[in-house]
């Protein structure tokens, strides 16, 4: 491709994407659905990275949604640690940091769970051992970013009155004194 003029050239890669995007629309359609995600959370460091596993997801990056996920989850635990004034080794991995809220009894069952269905894999994929050759990704990554759900739609839950976010645990929303408080939203792909 290295003759063919620019605007050809930019032509032929863009008739080529809208083609192979066209081509898994369905796939990528059944997969943002069953991410099952929570449509907004607070504004904070790991609420990008959270959206662009969704992203991931969706795309079918199967590998890159696992390890997002982990982390993202291991951040909102570490973030959860915080706000509740726990203290902890900031070098803690996520499995000792999920312990000491355990103990404090910050987090349900139900977030313990999901939390360690995302880490049982987490060193062979993290590490890129040659185990991960055996892991089903496709089904690890649906199970991983419904388990980011089920922790995001824990700890952030929110109902809305009278067109006003009302949080179910406000110390993790940052609300600013004129009751606003910064939001990431994902209601859409």
């Amino acid at each position: 491709m290295a003759d063919i003029p620019e605007p050809i050239k930019r032509r032929m890669i863009a008739d080529g994407l809208r083609a192979k995007a066209e081509s898994f629309i369905e796939q990528r359609v059944d997969r943002y659905i069953e991410a099952s995600h929570h449509g907004m959370i607070p504004h904070h460091h790991f609420a990008p990275a959270s959206a662009e596993c969704i992203s991931l997801y969706t795309d079918g990056y199967f590998y890159s949604t696992v390890m997002v996920a982990q982390s993202v989850a291991e951040g909102i635990s570490r973030f959860i640690a915080e706000r509740n004034g726990i203290e902890f080794d900031k070098k803690m991995s996520g499995p000792r940091i999920l312990d000491l809220l355990i103990e404090k009894r910050v987090i349900s069952k139900e977030y313990r769970d999901a939390f360690g269905r995302l880490w049982e894999r987490r060193n062979d994929v993290h590490h890129m051992k040659p185990t991960v050759d055996d892991i089903p990704f496709p089904d690890l990554a649906k199970r991983s970013i419904q388990d980011l759900a089920a922790i995001e739609q824990e700890v952030f839950a929110f109902t809305l009155s009278a067109g006003k976010i009302v949080p179910a645990n406000p110390k993790y929303w940052d609300i600013r004194a004129d009751g606003t408080a910064a939001v990431f939203l994902r209601l859409s792909p």
